[in-house]
């Protein structure tokens, strides 16, 4: 196990910052500020930042592919186009549940998670949603629909919930996840698994919440990378850069009486591993 350095991208201080993505079309990367409804972007080379407020808390953002974004909202599934005009893809409010982490499979369609404001268990849920809006329950009951990603081949889809402290991994057809089963566990103490990214030699790496630390799991589920933070909280990570081989932190600071001066930030441990070229939402 190793401790590389880890850098700061930008110094901020986001109450829930989650979901970062790499955006190939822009040279930037996106994340969010769930609680404080703001969508965050940085450019790594020219260190241009901007700050979008939404109407709602936002779980997560993605590109989408004739530009703009798409955003899973406390309500349902939200688009913004290029210009920042925004309408409702899949406007399905439910009293007390918010949407949470999303990601795009490769066909182009948002996968999106949702929990419970008070965290209640099996009060959230993981749907599909496809280009044209239909919405797909693909587990209709789980507490916080976390982590989301897909193997190189396609052929495996990773997913967390993220109480229940698993990864875990389903077979991948190109639209449905079927067979269900561990892919890691992470033990009691070493925190929860948060949101997660893969990496090209299919390896998983996933946040800690409470664990300040970011681990890297090999395709057979073999724990070979710890990677430490100086934060209490990191939230979910994702591979950027021109290359894709800095490995970009979401942090938070919600709930925490003394929260380290970094916690809210987004950190980067720069030449991590080379990630994978996302697909932005083809709706």
């Amino acid at each position: 196990m190793n401790a590389p350095h880890v850098d700061v991208a930008v110094h901020e201080q986001a109450e829930l910052g989650e979901g970062p993505t790499w955006d190939a079309a822009t040279g930037r990367l996106i994340w969010v500020d769930i609680v404080s409804a703001r969508v965050h972007t940085y450019d790594p080379v020219s260190g241009r930042r901007t700050v979008m407020a939404t109407e709602q808390h936002v779980g997560a953002a993605k590109p989408r592919a004739g530009g703009g974004l798409v955003v899973n909202l406390r309500d349902g599934i939200g688009l913004y186009d290029a210009g920042g005009t925004f309408h409702w893809l899949v406007h399905d409010p439910v009293p007390g549940r918010r949407g949470n982490d999303a990601a795009v499979a490769p066909d182009g369609a948002l996968w999106a998670g949702s929990m419970r404001y008070d965290g209640a268990a099996d009060g959230g849920s993981l749907t599909r949603v496809a280009a044209d809006g239909r919405v797909t329950a693909v587990l209709p009951v789980v507490t916080c629909g976390n982590g989301i990603g897909w193997s190189p081949d396609g052929r495996l889809m990773y997913f967390i919930d993220t109480p229940t402290r698993r990864i875990d991994v389903f077979e991948f057809d190109g639209e449905h996840a079927v067979d269900r089963r561990p892919f890691a566990i992470v033990e009691e103490g070493a925190g929860f698994p948060d949101g997660l990214t893969v990496d090209a030699e299919g390896a998983v790496w996933v946040a800690l919440w409470d664990g300040a630390a970011v681990r890297r799991y090999t395709p057979d589920g073999a724990l070979d990378r710890i990677v430490a933070v100086p934060v209490r909280r990191p939230t979910a990570c994702a591979f950027g850069g021109r290359d894709l081989d800095d490995l970009y932190i979401s942090t938070a600071r919600t709930g925490l009486t003394a929260p380290h001066p970094l916690s809210g930030s987004l950190l980067v441990l720069p030449g991590a591993g080379r990630g994978m070229p996302g697909t932005p939402f083809a709706g």
